[in-house]
C-alpha cells in the first residue's frame, strides 16, 4: 500500500519591509532629573552614553499601549488590509503579564484577527529576531504578511539609585509590516547567543524570590565594562558577517542601524567597519535612549523621516544584549 504524501507550504521567493511605525513615550525625562539618586551629572551621563534626554511612559501606559500605536500606523503605511496579516510577532521583555502576549492583544486591537501572535524575548536582539523569524515564515508559505513589533517600557523595571544601567533606559514601540517582495529585501540573518556571559546583562532578582519577600522588586542591572567589550569587538565581528551572508560590503550601505546601547558603542562599531562618510548612522539614543527590542524599529522610523532619500537604500541592522543574545541583517529599507 502506498503511503500517502504529506502536502507542504511554499510561499515567495522574497520579502521585505514594506513601512514603519514608532510610539515613544510620553514623557521627555532630562539628564538633570535622574541625577540626583545616582549622585552623577548631566556631563557625565552624555559622556559616557550620548544621552541628552530620554522617552519614558507615564504610569497607565504600558507596553501594550505602545505597541498598537506604532502597528496602527505601520499598518497604515503599508497600504495593506489589517484583515490580510495572519503572523503578529512582538519582541519584548517587558509585558506586565505572563500571559496574554502582547502580540495576542495587539492583532485583536488593529483588526487582524485571527492572525497567529506571539511574544519573544530576545531583549535588545528581539527584533532582528522577529525579522528574521517573519522573513522564513512568509518565505514558507506559513504567513503572509507579518506585523513585527518591538515594544519596551523600561521604566517599570529601573531602580532609580542604580548608576549601571537606569539612566540609560526609555519607553517606546517601533513597528513594521513585512510582506512578499518581487525582490530581495532581507538577507540572511546572523544570529545566536553566549549564555555563559548571561549574568552581564540581567534582572537582580527573580519574581518568586520578590513573592516570598526574599527581595525588592527585580529591576535590571548591567556589568558596563563587559558590556563595552563584547559589543565592540565581539559584535563587530558579527556585524562584518552580516555583510558577507548579504552579499555586500559595507560601501553598498545606506544606512547603519544598530541597537541603540550607548553612543560610544555606536561610534566605535562604525570605525570597526569602516563605514565610508557616505553612510548615514541611526543616533537615535541621543533622544530616546535605550529602548532594547523597540530601539532599531524607532531608530528606523526616524532616520527615514529626517532622511528620505535613504528609502530603498541598503540597512544594515544588529541587535545585541541581554542573554546575552544578538542579531543582524541587511534590509532594503522601506
Amino acid at each position: 500500500m502506498t503511503k500517502p504524501l504529506l502536502k507542504q507550504s511554499h510561499g515567495p521567493e522574497f520579502t521585505r519591509i514594506l513601512s514603519v511605525g514608532a510610539a515613544r513615550g510620553d514623557l521627555i525625562v532630562p539628564n538633570d532629573d535622574l541625577v540626583g539618586p545616582i549622585d552623577s551629572s548631566d556631563e557625565w551621563i552624555q559622556q559616557r552614553t550620548g544621552i541628552i534626554t530620554r522617552t519614558r511612559a507615564s504610569r497607565d501606559i504600558n507596553a501594550v499601549d505602545l505597541a498598537t500605536d506604532a502597528a496602527r500606523e505601520a499598518i497604515e503605511r503599508s497600504g495593506i488590509a489589517p484583515a490580510l496579516i495572519d503572523l503578529v510577532i512582538v519582541a519584548t521583555i517587558s509585558n506586565i503579564q505572563q500571559t496574554p502576549s502582547i502580540a495576542a492583544v495587539v492583532a485583536d486591537s488593529v483588526g487582524a484577527n485571527p492572525a497567529a501572535a506571539y511574544d519573544m524575548n530576545a531583549a535588545c536582539a528581539g527584533y532582528a529576531y522577529a525579522v528574521a523569524q517573519a522573513d522564513a515564515l512568509i518565505r514558507s508559505g506559513a504567513a503572509h504578511y507579518a506585523l513585527v513589533i518591538g515594544a519596551e517600557k523600561l521604566s517599570d523595571v529601573v531602580d532609580p539609585t542604580d548608576r549601571s544601567i537606569s539612566f540609560l533606559l526609555g519607553d517606546g514601540a517601533g513597528a513594521v509590516v513585512i510582506g512578499p517582495s518581487e525582490f530581495p529585501g532581507i538577507s540572511s540573518t546572523i544570529w545566536g547567543s553566549d549564555g555563559s556571559k548571561a549574568g552581564a546583562v540581567a534582572m537582580n532578582h527573580t519574581l518568586t524570590e520578590f513573592r516570598l519577600g526574599e527581595s525588592e522588586w527585580p529591576t535590571l542591572r548591567q556589568e558596563g565594562q563587559t558590556v563595552f567589550r563584547w559589543a565592540v569587538w565581539d559584535m563587530a565581528k558579527v556585524a562584518k558577517q552580516a555583510l558577507d551572508a548579504a552579499g555586500i560590503t559595507s560601501d553598498d550601505l545606506a544606512a547603519f542601524i544598530p541597537h541603540q546601547a550607548n553612543m560610544r558603542i555606536i561610534d566605535e562599531f562604525a570605525k570597526q567597519l569602516k563605514l565610508p562618510a557616505s553612510v548615514v548612522i541611526a543616533r537615535d539614543i541621543a533622544t530616546t535612549g535605550n529602548t532594547s527590542a523597540a530601539s532599531i524599529p524607532l531608530a528606523t522610523h526616524r532616520l527615514l523621516e529626517e532622511n528620505p532619500e535613504l528609502s530603498g537604500g541598503l540597512a544594515l541592522q544588529i541587535g545585541f544584549g541581554a542573554g546575552l543574545v544578538f542579531g543582524a541583517q541587511v534590509v532594503v529599507l522601506p
